[in-house]
């Protein structure tokens, strides 16, 4: 069966000023398994991410959640 990581995903606190991200492509095996994710309002913005840390909810969540206004970061983009 092939790895799907989600396609989308909303880190719990800011990357780079961005929280939405799409998924972009995927590598690696293993331990040493990563997502490379563009985010949403600027997608020549990438981060590459080992899949341990997008499994952990305390950083990262499937899916584009909603951001309560208090957690925005006031910094602009």
């Amino acid at each position: 069966m092939a790895w799907r990581p989600a396609r989308a995903w909303t880190s719990q606190r800011p990357v780079a000023g961005y929280r939405h991200f799409e998924l972009i492509t995927q590598g690696g095996r293993g331990p040493l398994r990563w997502v490379e994710l563009a985010a949403v309002l600027a997608p020549s913005h990438r981060e590459r991410v080992l899949w341990s840390e997008l499994k952990d909810p305390t950083r990262w969540s499937s899916g584009w959640q909603s951001i309560p206004e208090s957690d925005e970061d006031p910094s602009p983009q």
